[in-house]
């Protein structure tokens, strides 16, 4: 409700609102005036919000404050050069892990599998919010693994389903999506792990680059290089055509139901790069993201789009969702282009409320990188209910 108390809230005062948002952007460093600002901003957005949000580092992804502790939380560049480059991180993960474990025994949210022509689509909660995905070819019995942070649970649903594994497909190397791949590696000899040679794949066996396709008895999977978040961050895009259905994108952390991921390691003109590569595809393709941020995201685009009504449709039906913890997986790309901003910098709305004014160069690639970096700060200073 927080969310349609703030859509309520913003209603009529696209131009008061506008000024609201860019005096805010321009000040999001950590001082006084910075601070004033958010506090207007909470009152034009959510009249029940009355807790000043805390100021987040600017080089980390804003996590809510009900869910587990999570590696990525704001402490600085000096923890994200530890986690991701020293054997701390892995304790961490494995630390985390078994929290997760025995706070949801049975997953974070409940999925429903999709079956296509002989193609099945498996979502495997793990950890406090992420998603671990199985994609088999029932024929050939054959299984890929997506992002394989707990292999505890994907080892179950592999012997569930009675599949063999033959392929893990990394996106990049954060722990609670490369985690696992040591473990179903060593149990399943003929696996093959894929991903990045540049993003330093745990247990890497098969380095991939841009338009690389991974076959597996009918299965055609496509990674596609989609930097920004990691240095070698991966999408993969599976192909509809071969069994008669929707294409599948299973995207890690660039791209949520209605977020992005955060550009922990490069700059807004190359996430906007990333999106424009996602946003290529066509509309009926599903979008199988890394993490369960529906809510969250799409209370943060009534935030920045308060007239909406697709957000607003599509928040009630996730709210619904998780009402009874029931996954909010997939989305497709074409419900993605109507309701989630860092998909819709070219659109007049977000320029007007967040851009820096009129402008012959408004419309320019440099333009909508600016406008994408501010979106994601204003969601880094975003408080969600």
């Amino acid at each position: 409700m927080a969310a349609v108390v703030a859509a309520t809230a913003l209603k009529g005062r696209g131009a008061r609102n506008a000024r609201v948002l860019r005096g805010i952007l321009s000040g999001a460093t950590a001082n006084k005036a910075s601070q004033n600002r958010t506090r207007a901003l909470q009152s034009h957005s959510s009249p029940e919000c009355k807790e000043e949000p805390e100021s987040l580092s600017p080089e980390l992804e804003y996590i809510p404050r009900k869910r587990g502790k999570n590696p990525m939380k704001a402490v600085g560049l000096a923890w994200y050069s530890l986690y991701t480059r020293t054997w701390l991180g892995y304790l961490f993960y494995r630390q985390q892990l078994r929290r997760a474990r025995n706070r949801y025994p049975k997953g974070h949210s409940r999925t429903q599998p999709r079956l296509f022509n002989g193609v099945k689509v498996l979502p495997i909660p793990v950890l406090s919010d992420n998603y671990s995905y199985l994609i088999i070819d029932t024929q050939a019995r054959l299984a890929v693994a997506v992002d394989p942070s707990d292999p505890q649970a994907v080892q179950a649903s592999i012997e569930k389903e009675g599949v063999n594994l033959v392929a893990i497909l990394c996106t990049h190397k954060h722990w609670d999506h490369s985690g696992g791949n040591r473990d179903l590696s060593r149990r399943h000899q003929d696996c093959r792990v894929y991903g990045s040679p540049q993003d330093g794949i745990p247990y890497l066996t098969h380095p991939l680059c841009h338009q690389d396709v991974v076959s597996v008895g009918r299965l055609q999977i496509r990674a596609l290089a989609t930097p920004g978040h990691t240095q070698g961050h991966l999408v993969y895009l599976l192909d509809g055509e071969p069994y008669k259905g929707p294409s599948c994108l299973f995207s890690g952390d660039l791209l949520f139901l209605s977020g992005c991921g955060r550009t922990f390691e490069g700059t807004a003109e190359t996430m906007l790069s990333s999106l424009d590569t996602v946003l290529g595809l066509g509309d009926d393709t599903l979008l199988w993201p890394g993490h369960e941020y529906a809510e969250e995201n799409l209370g943060f685009a009534g935030v920045v789009e308060p007239e909406n009504l697709a957000r607003e449709r599509k928040m009630q039906w996730v709210q619904r969702q998780r009402m009874e913890r029931k996954s909010t997986c997939p989305s497709t790309l074409g419900e993605e282009r109507s309701y989630n901003p860092f998909l819709r910098t070219h659109c007049l709305v977000l320029q007007e409320a967040l851009g820096p004014g009129p402008g012959p160069t408004r419309d320019d690639d440099y333009s909508r990188a600016q406008l994408l970096e501010k979106l994601r700060q204003l969601k880094d200073l975003h408080k969600s209910k």
